[in-house]
């Protein structure tokens, strides 16, 4: 089994120098940079996590795969470079799992969870600052959290990073009283105000308050809100059948059969086992 994986990653990465051959690749892939690439990447992990949410275990396969792909790219291209190849990142994977794991690949002997979760943190920390020690660059704690990264998921890192030297809300009771001032500040502005900057701003600091609610309350606040978009997109979509299915359509419903229809779709959720 380890041979025949190792003489696939093999020829994997034999089809990517083919591809991207300078006389004899194909023309698309010797034209993508990193980052031409990236947004393919986002979208490849995107679809990796949908096949996994609806349990489709032939499609995360393939989704592997796809991602696969696109990291033995990201070497290759890296290597035309002379910066680093696949063998490279594979070692860095190794020695920082053997690294976090000392548990595992040392003496220490400690395997609660909790224990290998603090341990997890206090390396990676010390990873954080061997790394601004070695940078010319002014370091700060928060530094390393990607900006790339989608804004939901990025404050809720913040918080986290924040959290974990103690700057955070003395539990979910005051996190919620933190909503509802923030929800308050944005009904002031938007009654007393037409500055779309600060109406802006009240919306930002809403939707921050609300990320740490939720990781107070221990709930994943991107999980959460990808539930609610598929809550919302069945329940659209019932309207939009039930319409049809009375000869009539989106566009010539009035609001009101609308919420009566989505009122059904919620009831009929609800009864469902």
């Amino acid at each position: 089994m380890q041979e025949h994986t190792m003489s696939k990653m093999t020829e994997l990465l034999q089809i990517m120098q083919r591809l991207r051959h300078p006389e004899h690749g194909c023309p698309w892939d010797k034209a993508q940079t990193m980052a031409s690439i990236a947004p393919f990447t986002q979208e490849e992990v995107y679809e990796l996590i949908e096949a996994i949410e609806v349990d489709d275990m032939d499609g995360l396969c393939d989704e592997l795969g796809d991602l696969l792909f696109h990291i033995v790219f990201y070497a290759q291209m890296a290597q035309e470079q002379g910066l680093f190849d696949f063998g490279d990142i594979v070692n860095r994977a190794c020695e920082k799992l053997k690294r976090r794991h000392p548990h595992i690949f040392s003496a220490e002997g400690r395997a609660t969870t909790e224990s290998v979760r603090q341990d997890w943190e206090r390396i990676k920390q010390q990873e954080r600052l061997e790394r601004h020690e070695a940078s010319e660059a002014g370091a700060h704690y928060l530094d390393g959290i990607s900006k790339a990264q989608p804004a939901l998921l990025r404050a809720l890192r913040l918080q986290k990073r924040a959290a974990a030297v103690g700057f955070d809300w003395q539990g979910p009771e005051a996190v919620l009283d933190k909503v509802e001032e923030e929800l308050g500040e944005l009904r002031e502005e938007r009654r007393d105000a037409d500055d779309t900057q600060r109406l802006f701003d009240e919306i930002g600091d809403l939707l921050f308050a609300v990320i740490n609610c939720a990781r107070h309350l221990e709930v994943d606040p991107e999980q959460a809100l990808r539930a609610a978009n598929r809550k919302f997109e069945t329940r659209f979509n019932y309207i939009e059948d039930q319409l049809g299915s009375q000869q009539g359509d989106l566009q010539s419903a009035s609001l009101d059969e609308m919420e009566a229809l989505w009122q059904e779709a919620k009831a009929r959720k609800e009864k469902m086992p």
